[in-house]
């Protein structure tokens, strides 16, 4: 524990360590910086209150100048002198105090904007405005009891699967809360809550209805019923086995014909390359590239990329006779047709991208396919010699 003058100057020039360590000021006695081994500053007072020493954060060097972090200083540090209100038992109060609604707020500003994807954040976000917030209101997050989780999960008990989704992201932010002094360590009331068994869909498309489905994508580029580009991406996902935003968001110069790829900067298991046959190469020569549009699928909006795919899909499932079948079953019959040219799981994995052995395995069943196909010619025929 080192002591300086603390000027902006003095606060630059402290290097980073292997751990943070603190920093104290030759001047007013109990004002300090934190520094992290990441680089982080952080002003504190710090003080003794019954026989114990307490610190307080006042904010990041950076945000907070060290002159307004000095001017705070002061003020805390006379106050608590003079026999004034504790500002770290004030602290305590506050955290022990905040509801699950500001828990949320919190959570989704320090956590999810900083460390979650995109697609992420609107899935955290939409489970802690629409069920989380709804469900505890404004009730102290450090009251909330596994009894009350079980209340909120039995609540949505008719889908299973947005009710395991939601006991996830509340069960994130009890972690948070401990980690934030809101809630005593070990005390996360979602551990024992039991799952909803979730039934995946495995749904994929036979020949006959991919004949279906051709015929009527052909025929919506032709007779224009439907975007060229819709239908260029239902193309590629069906050919290449990528998930929609892979598709959707694909942008030419990511693209190598030549090699036969795509190399992705990021999608849901970060960067990767997507290997394509000859079929997706034509299907993505056929594309018609818009001057100053970087996207392969072209949207309405100038520069932009098709955002709704999913009602399109609708019109033309329906004219295919394939209702009830998602975009996202599109990447399921690549997998089932690898499997059935006689690709195994590991190949099958590494083209749709799986990053675990386990995700590919439920595709596992269908790898009988062509041994029972041939169990029954074999035992067709021997029925036929005995006649």
């Amino acid at each position: 524990m080192s002591k300086t003058k603390l000027t902006k100057r003095a606060i630059e020039g402290l290097s980073t360590r292997d751990t943070d360590y603190f920093v104290f000021d030759t001047e007013l006695p109990g004002f300090g910086i934190r520094v992290m081994p990441s680089g982080k500053r952080f002003f504190l007072i710090q003080y003794r209150r019954h026989g114990r020493t307490r610190r307080v954060m006042l904010g990041q060097f950076g945000p907070l100048t060290a002159e307004l972090a000095r001017r705070e200083a002061l003020q805390m540090l006379g106050n608590v002198r003079g026999g004034g209100a504790d500002p770290a038992a004030q602290r305590d109060l506050e955290r022990q105090s905040m509801t699950v609604k500001a828990l949320g707020e919190r959570f989704l500003r320090e956590h999810v904007a900083v460390r979650c994807k995109p697609t992420t954040q609107a899935e955290y976000k939409r489970s802690v405005e629409l069920f989380i917030n709804p469900f505890f209101g404004n009730q102290r997050a450090r009251s909330v009891t596994a009894a009350d989780v079980s209340d909120l999960h039995g609540t949505y008990a008719h889908i299973p699967y947005q009710a395991n989704r939601t006991l996830g992201v509340l069960s994130k932010m009890m972690n948070l809360a401990e980690t934030w002094g809101i809630r005593d360590k070990h005390s996360n009331p979602c551990e024992d809550i039991e799952r909803y068994p979730e039934h995946k869909r495995e749904r994929f498309l036979s020949a006959k209805e991919m004949k279906k489905l051709g015929t009527v994508l052909a025929r919506s580029e032709a007779d224009g019923t439907e975007s060229p580009y819709a239908v260029a991406a239902y193309r590629l996902l069906l050919l290449t086995g990528c998930r929609l935003s892979e598709i959707q968001k694909l942008q030419w110069q990511h693209v190598d014909i030549d090699e036969a790829q795509l190399n992705l900067p990021d999608s849901k298991t970060g960067a990767k390359t997507v290997h394509l046959g000859q079929a997706a190469v034509e299907a993505l020569k056929k594309v018609t590239r818009v001057k100053g549009n970087p996207y392969v699928i072209v949207g309405k909006v100038e520069g932009g990329y098709l955002t709704d795919l999913q009602k399109p899909w609708r019109r033309i499932r329906k004219a295919a006779g394939l209702d009830g079948v998602r975009i996202h079953d599109l990447r399921h019959t690549f997998a089932s047709g690898g499997l059935l040219v006689g690709e195994g799981l590991p190949v099958i994995g590494k083209l749709l991208g799986h990053t675990q052995v386990q995700t590919t395995a439920r595709y596992a069943h269908l790898a009988a396919d062509p041994v029972k196909a041939a169990a029954t010619r074999i035992s067709e025929r021997l029925a036929d010699a005995l006649g």
